[in-house]
């Protein structure tokens, strides 16, 4: 176990060391703008429109909220920013940003692209783990019905046939190479199919390594109890578990549906409860570090703090592979690199793709942050404290 001390996240120049001043100048007025909901709320349909009728803004777009929270349009283009992290210790998880697709070749193409990351990922120690959606690879409302579990059409039955083909692809790939491959959570309507594939492609490949990840979003009440549901399968059946903790991402639209559909929402009655069983979970891996490999996704200071208490508390190694810790790129340095400094196991989302394919990305990640207006305001305090230092110090 490693006895260094535990992380300070109040460290800007280790947080900041690989932004330039032009850099944080940028990130300062992005936050600006992000922290003003009217801009964030008419944002998106009008640079839809803008894009649609062919006005030049995808450079304006590149060049600010694209490059703040993207790696480029290519993983090519991503080079700079792989090797800006690793610079800082931090790994870089690939994520070719696609979704809401219902054309097969276009999944057929990302499935390819996915498993190029892959490839990638074989030859390249700055990108340890890998990641996908089942919205990348599959229609929405196939995933749907299989949830509802309405009878499919003799066409459906081969469709899903193709959707489980191209799972099997990626993770098959991922198997060989080595290559750790999550897959993400998506809305709860169409989470207990994606579910079904996680597992089962754990019992096929998580035999003597963790390889697949599925993930659970701690926001809705019933995902505590799904991990050590699967973890007691896991240990009946003899394979790892691969799971990756996040608090969650569809709240609003959760509430909004299960509220007009008139059934129970999934969503924890307020942010302690989703806060006490993130950090049980993390506790509940922690305890099972032999037989769980697990990614904490997360943005709060809190749980990264008791994450890092927890593995010194129960002589978990800091660089033990079942454990990383996960933020998104452009987001968190102070936890990202703090932690690296710290010698613990970090690694960022690092989202890429065309522009036009990636803006829903990036407008959930705006709209989110001014949902989260504390977290706007530490991540605005944190470049301006920066800024300051350098100027005192240059």
């Amino acid at each position: 176990m490693n006895k260094t001390d535990r992380p300070s996240f109040e460290n800007t120049e280790i947080a900041f060391r690989h932004c330039s001043d032009a850099d944080l100048k940028r990130a300062y007025w992005l936050f600006r703008v992000i922290n003003i909901n009217s801009l964030v709320k008419i944002g998106p349909p009008v640079t839809n429109l803008a894009i649609r009728i062919g006005l030049p803004i995808k450079g304006l777009i590149k060049a600010t909220i694209f490059k703040h929270f993207c790696g480029g349009e290519t993983i090519e283009e991503c080079n700079n920013t792989i090797k800006n992290l690793y610079d800082g210790g931090v790994g870089t998880i690939l994520d070719y940003s696609i979704e809401g697709e219902d054309d097969e070749a276009v999944f057929d193409d990302t499935r390819n692209e996915i498993m190029r990351t892959i490839q990638r990922a074989a030859v390249d120690n700055a990108v340890p783990i890998t990641v996908f959606k089942v919205t990348g690879v599959a229609r929405f409302g196939l995933l749907e019905k299989l949830d509802a579990s309405h009878e499919l059409s003799v066409e459906e039955q081969q469709e899903w046939a193709k959707v489980q083909a191209r799972v099997f692809a990626i993770c098959e790939l991922a198997h060989a190479k080595g290559v750790p491959v999550m897959i993400d959570a998506e809305e709860s309507w169409i989470q207990q199919t994606i579910d079904m594939l996680a597992l089962n492609m754990m019992r096929k490949f998580n035999r003597r390594k963790a390889i697949v990840y599925n993930t659970y979003q701690l926001y809705r009440h019933d995902k505590l109890a799904s991990l050590k549901a699967d973890h007691a399968i896991a240990e009946k059946e003899g394979f790892i578990l691969g799971a990756k903790l996040v608090r969650g991402a569809y709240m609003e639209k959760e509430r909004k549906r299960a509220e007009e559909m008139g059934y129970p929402s999934p969503i924890q009655p307020d942010k302690p409860a989703a806060d006490k069983d993130y950090d049980a979970s993390l506790d509940f891996c922690t305890s099972h570090i032999d037989t769980i490999a697990f990614v904490a996704g997360t943005h709060n200071e809190e749980s990264c703090r008791l994450l890092a208490e927890l593995l010194d508390k129960k002589g978990i190694d800091h660089k033990n592979p079942h454990v990383y810790f996960s933020q998104l790129l452009g987001m968190s340095d102070n936890l990202s690199f703090n932690l690296a400094h710290n010698h613990y196991n970090v690694a960022k989302y690092v989202p890429y793709g065309p522009i036009k394919a990636v803006l829903p990305y990036l407008f959930r990640r705006a709209q989110e942050n001014t949902a989260i207006a504390g977290q706007m305001s530490r991540e605005l305090s944190l470049i301006v404290k920066e800024i300051k230092r350098r100027k005192s110090t240059s």
